[in-house]
């Protein structure tokens, strides 16, 4: 019996450009924990400590017939040793940027052709991760949210979706206008529309967190008065705690000596200035204004932790609702978590330097509806999976979520990668027409290609 296959290949993003990035060295992709990987739904970006690299592979036809490629390279400080720590494609409808995080905390967003659209600091210190996602109002969601969360050591921050949207409908207004009138400073910082308003956490209580996720809007404390202001739950892991959660609030309320020192020493610091420019008057006016220094935390109240020396977290993935966590630890084990009742539902053990990604698949489902190319299928028709990717098996696994049996066993070639094209804003699944799984992709980083996991068992 022919062995089934379980994967359709779409194409190569083999090229000459990637030689810079490492390609041509076996094992290039997954070997250099520099490299980084973001994956749209025509497009990948890939990037190392000083440059990125855009392929588009929109040609559903032959992906590998020739597409675009951009090379990206920011502005980074020598003096720092600063480099690209995080890249993440930013979607909104017809608009795509990506997003840059670098070891000095800076955010910077790109457009397809390389111009610097925006550039801000978010706090001191090397952004690990970018995370986007969505949840819709629907029966299970009382509310909506759609944001960019920044995990860095010990630091979370949350961007509004909206907010970016609409710094980057200007942008794009501004260039179209400006367009013939004269051409963008390379050196431009990129934030003429001011700063991204955002919320930003300290939530290194039990010790600087690996990873991080804002996985939902959780409900206010009992005791706690009733507010506009919203709650948010956040999971960490890391080397001290496994895993971590807490309730973090809009809210910057802060302690007496907190709001007593907010007040006096801007003001020491004011007088001390004002006092060195009397007797040290400079003869040269700044031609350039000084850079927005990083605000004040929000209030972060820790629910609960997990602790298990020698236990330490390395990788967290959410669930496309944010119910669901899976986490991978340095003992080769995955626990799958509830984050709304913080309790671990499963546990899978022998997976050492394994990768989770969540994902959609057609299960137990009539085959002659499916096979009809007149059915559409809809939402209820798929049941939510966990991909994980075991190197050093050499497989990849779906299992059925929560308690659900192994569905696939899928080899999977040395040196290849497991990546999913990023949420995309403003979407909408109330269409069960229009309504586009979860999906999991496969790149083989020896041979350049890229394939998907097919939706249907059949």
């Amino acid at each position: 019996m022919a062995r089934r296959n379980h994967t359709t290949d779409l194409g190569s993003i083999a090229c000459d450009d990637l030689t810079e990035l490492g390609a041509g060295k076996e094992g290039w992709l997954v070997d250099n924990p520099n490299l980084l990987t973001a994956l749209d739904t025509h497009s990948i970006a890939l990037a190392n400590r000083s440059t990125v690299l855009v392929i588009e592979f929109s040609d559903a036809a032959d992906p590998s017939s020739g597409g675009a490629r951009v090379k990206i390279r920011p502005t980074l400080s020598p003096i720092e040793a600063e480099f690209i720590s995080a890249i993440e494609w930013l979607v909104f409808d017809d608009v795509r940027v990506l997003a840059v995080g670098t070891s000095c905390g800076y955010l910077l967003i790109y457009s397809l052709h390389g111009d610097l659209i925006h550039k801000q600091i978010v706090n001191t210190g090397r952004i690990i991760k970018l995370r986007v996602r969505g949840t819709k109002r629907d029966l299970i969601q009382d509310t909506s949210s759609e944001e960019i969360c920044v995990v860095m050591p010990g630091v979370i921050a949350r961007f509004d979706g909206s907010d970016i949207q609409s710094m980057l409908q200007r942008w794009f207004q501004e260039t179209r206008t400006q367009f013939w009138d004269h051409k963008r400073d390379p050196e431009d910082s990129g934030s003429s529309f001011g700063r991204l308003p955002h919320q930003l956490w300290n939530v290194n209580k039990y010790g600087s967190c690996a990873d991080a996720a804002l996985t939902g809007i959780m409900p206010p404390p009992l005791m706690e008065l009733q507010s506009s202001q919203r709650y948010f739950c956040a999971i960490t892991i890391g080397d001290d705690a496994v895993i971590s959660a807490f309730r973090l609030s809009e809210d910057r309320g802060r302690s007496l000596v907190g709001a007593i020192l907010s007040k006096v020493v801007p003001a020491t610091f004011s007088t001390i200035a004002s006092f060195s420019k009397m007797i040290w008057r400079s003869e040269q006016t700044p031609t350039k204004k000084p850079e927005a220094k990083p605000q004040s935390f929000a209030r972060a109240s820790p629910l609960t932790c997990f602790k298990d020396h020698p236990r330490k977290g390395e990788k967290l993935t959410l669930s496309p609702s944010g119910t669901l966590a899976a986490i991978t630890d340095s003992l080769g084990r995955i626990l799958l978590l509830d984050t709304q009742a913080l309790v671990v539902v499963r546990l899978w053990k022998g997976y050492r330097e394994a990768s989770c990604l969540f994902m959609e698949m057609l299960v137990n489902k009539d085959k002659a509806s499916s096979s009809s190319s007149n059915y559409e299928h809809m939402k209820s028709d798929y049941c939510l999976c966990l991909a994980i990717h075991a190197p050093r098996k050499g497989i990849i696994e779906v299992w059925q979520m929560r308690t659900g049996p192994r569905l696939l066993t899928i080899p999977c070639p040395k040196g290849s990668k497991i990546l999913q094209p990023t949420y995309r804003f403003g979407s909408s699944s109330d269409s069960a027409s229009s309504y586009v799984p979860l999906e999991l992709f496969v790149l083989n980083g020896d041979s350049g290609q890229l394939s998907v996991v097919n939706r249907s068992l059949n």
